[in-house]
C-alpha cells in the first residue's frame, strides 16, 4: 500500500521561510513523479511544484516560481519543498502526490498525503 506522509508544516511569519517533506512508501518511489499542491480554505486544489522521478525536470506555479524549489532524494524516499519569502497568500494546507508521469495536473495524481497546515501571518 503507497503511503505519503508530509511533515514540516508550521505557523511562519511574511518573509519566513519553511521546509516541507513527505516520506513515501509502498511503490518504487525512483519510478514516479512527485508533485505538492495546495488548498486554501473555500479554495479549489491548486498545483504547486512538481518533479520527474529523476529530478531533472521540476515545474512550478507562477504564484511560487522564484520562491520555492521543490526537489528530491530517491535514496530517502522523499520529496521535498522549500518555501522561501512566503506571503499570508500561501497560508494553506500543503498535499504531496505521486504520479506516473510529471504533471501538473491534479486528476493525473492518484495517490495523496493527508497534507500539512502552512499559516503565513502578516
Amino acid at each position: 500500500q503507497v503511503q505519503l506522509v508530509e511533515s514540516g508544516g508550521g505557523l511562519v511569519q511574511a518573509g519566513g521561510s519553511l521546509r516541507l517533506s513527505c516520506a513515501a512508501s509502498g511503490r518504487t518511489f525512483s519510478s514516479y513523479a512527485m508533485a505538492w499542491f495546495r488548498q486554501a480554505p473555500e479554495k479549489e486544489r491548486e498545483f504547486v511544484a512538481s518533479i520527474s522521478p529523476s529530478g531533472t525536470i521540476t515545474y512550478y506555479a507562477d504564484s511560487v516560481s522564484g520562491r520555492f524549489t521543490i526537489s528530491r532524494d530517491n535514496a530517502k524516499n522523499t520529496v521535498y519543498l522549500q518555501m522561501n519569502s512566503l506571503k499570508p497568500e500561501d497560508t494553506a494546507v500543503y498535499y504531496c502526490a505521486s504520479a506516473r508521469y510529471n504533471s501538473a495536473k491534479t486528476t493525473h495524481y492518484d495517490y495523496w498525503g493527508q497534507g500539512t497546515q502552512v499559516t503565513v501571518s502578516s
